[in-house]
């Protein structure tokens, strides 16, 4: 868990360690990895975002982005982004959410963008393309997009 008391940045919800690592190593060779947390399936994801569970004495606040992966342990990636989009905090409803997947099926793609993802990304084959990819994520989502700063407080 993040030792920081501010909020994190990213939350990145991959249930495969191999690319969680790939992923987290690529934030940070882009200078983008100050503060994200990682977890490996769909319940811990949605307790991180409610505060609840383990993550009951998180700081407030939400994370700017979450990268979220569709096949998840517990709870699926698609039922993490109903609960986020239904959520009865408008600042956890606005949470930027990608999906970072290796699913080729339509049927996610229009799920995810029918509950209101905001932006869905096939996890590319290769070493350095997954890098390059999770790199230009983080930029632009950290960096580059503007969401009112409402949704980083305490609500």
């Amino acid at each position: 868990m993040n030792a920081d008391s501010s909020p994190v940045d990213i939350l990145l919800v991959e249930d495969n360690p191999s690319d969680a690592e790939l992923a987290i190593r690529a934030l940070k060779k882009s200078h983008l990895a100050n503060r994200i947390e990682w977890v490996m399936d769909g319940e811990a994801a949605i307790d991180f975002i409610n505060h609840c569970g383990d993550y009951s004495t998180l700081p407030k606040g939400n994370p700017k982005v979450v990268l979220l992966d569709l096949r998840l342990p517990k709870v699926d990636g698609i039922e993490v982004l109903k609960s986020i989009r239904s959520s009865k905090n408008k600042d956890v409803k606005e949470i930027p959410v990608v999906v970072l997947t290796s699913s080729k099926e339509d049927k996610d793609l229009i799920s995810a963008y029918d509950l209101g993802v905001n932006s869905y990304v096939r996890k590319p084959i290769s070493f350095d393309e997954f890098s390059k990819t999770v790199g230009e994520l983080g930029m632009y989502w950290l960096l580059v997009n503007q969401v009112p700063e409402s949704i980083h407080l305490e609500s």
